[in-house]
């Protein structure tokens, strides 16, 4: 897990610092947006953001592990009682929309998922639950695995970041893609 040992006052403050530049930057200018950009926002070193996160994807998953976490339990709580199909359906829509939140998170989103901040774990763990219930209730082909579901996801994503409204054409391909999974 990131940051697990407990960081000094002045560390936490630079980290904070770094997540609100990095929220701030992202949101602004999308995700490819250099990382000495973000420093210099921030008002630290890029050193000292390479210390705290050695890579884009960590800065890209500590970022957006709030979101992330938010978006794995409104997925729990809205599937009571839902058909597994549409529940994973609706994940799949949402987890795209959420992904093009930063222009251009698209492209890491499979490697983002695989940090294990809080967010991106339960985002993962969501997933594999609803792709497990979809199996199970007989709905989804066997052979389909979270990391199609992701592969699937990131496509999309791509597709549709440029789009100005696109929660349609989300829906639409993402129907597409949830009729080829089901079950023959």
């Amino acid at each position: 897990m990131i940051d697990e040992i407990p960081l000094r006052a002045d560390a936490q403050r630079n980290r904070e610092r770094i997540l609100t530049a990095a929220e701030e930057v992202f949101l602004e200018r999308g995700a490819h947006v250099s990382l000495d950009d973000v420093a210099k926002h921030a008002g630290v070193g890029i050193g000292t953001l390479y210390r705290r996160f050695p890579t884009r994807e960590d800065l890209l998953a500590a970022t957006y592990s709030a979101r992330f976490l938010a978006f794995s339990e409104n997925s729990r709580l809205r599937d009571t009682g839902q058909d597994p199909l549409n529940a994973l359906r609706v994940y799949l829509e949402e987890l795209v929309q959420h992904t093009n939140v930063y222009r251009g998170l698209a492209a890491s989103l499979g490697t983002v998922l695989q940090i294990e901040t809080p967010g991106c774990l339960a985002t993962s763990q969501e997933g594999a639950r609803l792709l497990h219930n979809a199996r199970t209730a007989g709905a989804v082909r066997p052979d389909i695995s979270f990391s199609d579901l992701v592969c699937m996801a990131t496509a999309i994503s791509l597709a549709t970041e440029q789009d100005s409204s696109p929660q349609a054409h989300v829906a639409h391909l993402v129907g597409v893609f949830m009729d080829g999974v089901g079950k023959r």
